[in-house]
């Protein structure tokens, strides 16, 4: 599934989207793939996605930060309360390869201390 901010359901950035958001279900891991620039416009795809991969029964949902460059005070706060909202069932959120102006400002907020973070995908699916 892949869903694009501000503009309902897509095809990720092929028709010029700032955000979207693709999940992969899986057994024990849902993998949130985040690509683009997550803010206040934005974050209500991110929101549905990680609401919908906490409720589907797996014990791991990974926020993939490969293609997210870009994310604001609203995006953090969706991550934060889907963190909560995961524990609340026994599940976790974790992130993996948060590029540098993210990972700053994770850094800055004090998050970075709050969510268990990979370098890349691979090394957080390694993990699984």
């Amino acid at each position: 599934m892949v869903i694009q901010g501000a503009s309902g359901y897509g095809n990720g950035d092929a028709d010029g989207q700032r955000f979207s958001v693709s999940v992969r279900p899986g057994a024990e891991t849902v993998v949130v793939a985040l690509s683009g620039e997550l803010d206040h416009d934005t974050a209500a795809p991110l929101r549905d996605a990680l609401e919908e991969a906490v409720s589907s029964g797996a014990r791991r949902v990974l926020a993939d930060c490969t293609g997210l460059s870009f994310c604001d005070s609203t995006g953090l706060n969706a991550l934060l309360r889907a963190r909560l909202a995961a524990e609340g069932t026994g599940a976790r959120l974790e992130l993996a390869a948060l590029q540098p102006v993210v990972a700053r400002m994770f850094q800055i907020a004090g998050a970075d201390e709050v969510f268990r973070t990979y370098e890349s995908l691979d090394e957080a699916l390694a993990q699984d």
